[in-house]
């Protein structure tokens, strides 16, 4: 087999490759980014008073949003501000989502990693180092996340802010045959503890033990599947497990630090080995 060297290119320097080049080819694959299989909402969004946004990234599934800053060569204080700031006003005008701010530059410099972790702790924040290479008269990019957003408290922490629902809302919301996959689920949660109950809040349904919120799992019952969230820390080892199972898996939520897949009545129970592991490890790791 052959062996081909690659070749670093830096961007900022290249008389052909330039940022235009990069937009382009994150918006026919947002998932390079590995922020999830985000879709393309839109890109070189005017900002009112503020110029154009490069990219604003969705996932379909958790109704969030990335607002995402190119840059090539090293990032600098006028990218931190601006992609910032292009946050603040995309939040402001589309508050029905959650946003991220993402930024991407070919060298974050540990000056610029110490200042952007000053934000991060009161603002979702993502810095993603990218890096380009020659393979023949090919070119690839590598994008590695050198800073991921503090992850929030967890809803149980502050279940208060959440509404409170009961079984005859989810069943009109849903159907009655997909909230009955949660009392099968329950079973599974009841061989770790018997004292677990479902919890129905307005959106989704949670688990509590002695009235108290304990919701290392959570489910939302859809029309024709139901979704299933354990909170687990993401792992190749449970990556693997979850591939080779053959589960029809989302994107995992690195915000709430959550594993997400879809089950239905007709099929999740030949998967129900490797279900209950999941659960179990959410348990034992809570």
């Amino acid at each position: 087999m052959d062996f081909i060297k690659p070749e670093r290119l830096w961007l900022k320097d290249h008389p052909e490759l330039d940022e235009k080049w990069v937009q382009a080819r994150i918006a026919e694959d947002p998932a390079m980014l590995g922020l999830g299989e985000l879709v393309l909402r839109d890109k070189e969004r005017t900002q009112p008073r503020a110029g154009r946004l490069d990219l604003l990234l969705q996932d379909p599934e958790a109704a969030r949003r990335y607002e995402v800053e190119l840059q090539l060569g090293s990032s600098d204080e006028s990218h931190i501000v601006r992609t910032i700031e292009y946050w603040d006003l995309e939040r402001k005008r589309y508050p029905q989502y959650d946003h991220c701010a993402v930024i991407v530059a070919e060298d974050i410099t540990s000056r610029f990693l110490n200042i952007i972790s000053l934000f991060n702790g009161s603002i979702p924040l993502v810095a993603i180092q990218m890096s380009a290479f020659k393979l023949g008269d090919k070119v690839a990019l590598l994008f590695t996340t050198v800073l991921d957003e503090v992850r929030r408290g967890l809803v149980d922490e502050d279940e208060e802010v959440y509404e409170e629902a009961d079984r005859t809302y989810w069943d009109a919301r849903a159907t009655k045959s997909t909230v009955a996959l949660c009392d099968d689920l329950l079973k599974i949660v009841r061989t770790f503890d018997p004292k677990l109950d479902l919890k129905y809040n307005k959106f989704y349904i949670g688990l509590a033990k002695d009235g108290h919120p304990n919701n290392f799992v959570i489910f939302r019952p859809k029309k024709d599947f139901l979704k299933v969230e354990p909170r687990l820390d993401q792992s190749e080892e449970v990556d693997q497990s979850i591939k080779a199972a053959g589960l029809d898996a989302l994107a995992y939520d690195s915000r709430w630090g959550r594993y997400r897949f879809r089950i239905d009545g007709n099929s999740w129970k030949k998967d129900a080995a490797v279900v209950t592991d999941l659960i179990r490890r959410a348990y034992e790791a809570a």
